[in-house]
């Protein structure tokens, strides 16, 4: 038998974790007329695509298509629902809202490959354009745009109402603003309505219609069936160049980019935060897009070691929070050393004999020098020391210990070296970066001083 947990969670599945997610989203009124709504859409879709059949229009598919993506503007919609109602958890300490940005751009991203995958079929039908039948050619027109119209303009979508006003402009939003201010200047009363840009999905449904309208009208006149096909190449061009600048922009949030209008204020409120009494540094700034229209960031700030902590996360966090709503602060206050003379055995991040190099260098003294009985220097000679003779090869060297190349750490103590006694002058310290200095050393081994009695051999720290 297996071990029994008597208190064990019972795993749930995905499609029992999606059900549940469900019901959290139902339980909110304002989801039904979404629900109600992609009923709708299911039904519309179906009927378009039975009619597309029976025609044979590649054009009426292509439109088809653009009631597709409505389905997935939908879902988007409860998704931001099911975002506004979920909380941050451990998990996503920062909320859901990046998986609403996430359906904006597959949503996108599978309406663009609809519109590669009509290109690709109007490409074969230019090979050998099969008889288009205009029965219900015109009426599937009206219906798809219809539905499209009321859809778009009765069921509010926050996240693709963002991504339409920041993403930057299509190419045919630039041709209809070029065309609305020239017809806005014969007739003003129409800037409120094509100025300063219009709505891509409204003016991509109807340039759609135009379209198909102008195919009905060609095919009846003339029988040119090829039109069709023409009109389904536009209407898929039109798809992807109005969906293309979304799913950019909705990619550049999902790789938590810095958006490029905010950077100036953003180096702007930095250079306010340098300023602030108490700031010595700010540095190790990250700031990125969390959602749409919601900001993430992060700061290290080093301040002085008199100034109060709490105050000045105060004045950086309300300097910054009107561009960044999730911010983190990091203060951390400017340590310097406090001499503490400690004695004891070496720290390992001390410098020792073995990190240094041993070089001979010609020593200061002859071999006939003697040390003074009363004191540790030599006596002075009759004659001067043969290290001044020209004929003096400098034999009598002594050991002098150097600082290794090697890189050390940063703020060492100070260091106290062993050298042979015999010496007049033998090496006093050992301080990085600066390198071994000479010192007059005296004949008392054990001095009393402010810290205690210093011995020979033992080593004396600067702790900062």
């Amino acid at each position: 038998m297996g071990t029994i947990h008597l208190f064990r969670k019972t795993q749930r599945s995905l499609l029992g974790k999606l059900a549940q997610e469900f019901r959290l989203v139902t339980s909110d009124r304002r989801s039904w007329k979404i629900l109600l709504f992609g009923a709708i859409n299911v039904v519309c879709t179906g009927f378009l695509l039975t009619w597309c059949s029976s025609t044979n229009s590649m054009a009426l598919t292509a439109y088809t298509y653009l009631t597709i993506f409505d389905l997935f503007s939908l879902i988007t919609s409860l998704i931001s629902y099911w975002v506004m109602i979920k909380k941050p958890g451990p998990t996503y300490s920062f909320g859901f809202e990046r998986f609403e940005v996430l359906a904006v751009f597959a949503s996108t991203v599978l309406a663009q490959l609809g519109a590669l995958f009509i290109l690709k079929e109007s490409a074969e039908r230019f090979l050998e354009q099969p008889e288009i039948h205009t029965g219900r050619l015109l009426v599937g027109t009206f219906v798809a745009l219809f539905f499209n119209l009321f859809t778009m303009l009765s069921v509010r979508n926050k996240p693709f109402a963002y991504v339409s006003e920041a993403a930057s402009t299509s190419w045919l939003q630039e041709h209809v603003a070029d065309l609305s201010r020239s017809l806005c200047g014969i007739i003003p009363g129409l800037s409120s309505v094509f100025l300063p840009r219009m709505n891509p999905f409204v003016l991509i449904d109807i340039a759609g219609a135009l379209a198909l309208c102008i195919t009905y009208m060609l095919i009846e006149i003339n029988n040119y069936f090829a039109v069709d096909t023409a009109s389904a190449v536009a209407i898929a061009l039109m798809t992807f160049g109005t969906m293309y600048p979304m799913s950019v922009y909705s990619g550049k949030v999902l790789l938590q980019t810095t958006p490029a209008h905010v950077i100036g204020q953003l180096d702007k409120l930095l250079r306010e935060v340098s300023t602030l009494d108490g700031v010595l540094e700010v540095r190790n700034e990250h700031f990125w897009t969390l959602g749409f229209g919601t900001m993430a960031g992060s700061v290290h700030v080093r301040i002085r070691r008199d100034a109060n902590e709490q105050l000045v996360l105060a004045h950086v966090t309300n300097r910054l929070n009107t561009l960044v709503s999730t911010l983190t602060v990091q203060i951390f206050k400017d340590e310097w050393a406090r001499p503490v003379l400690s004695s004891g055995p070496m720290p390992p991040n001390m410098l020792s004999i073995s990190d240094h190099h041993i070089i001979q260098m010609p020593s200061l003294k002859s071999h006939t020098d003697e040390l003074s009985p009363m004191t540790s220097t030599p006596s002075k000679p009759s004659s001067p020391p043969p290290e001044f003779a020209f004929n003096t090869p400098g034999k009598n060297v002594n050991p002098v210990i150097l600082p290794n190349a090697q890189a050390r750490p940063y703020g060492l103590g100070l260091q106290y070296g062993s050298a042979p006694y015999g010496a007049p002058f033998s090496q006093a310290l050992g301080v990085p970066g600066i390198g071994s200095t000479q010192g007059l050393r005296t004949g008392f081994t054990n001095v009393a001083n402010r810290y205690g009695t210093y011995t020979p051999g033992q080593f004396t720290q600067f702790k900062q």
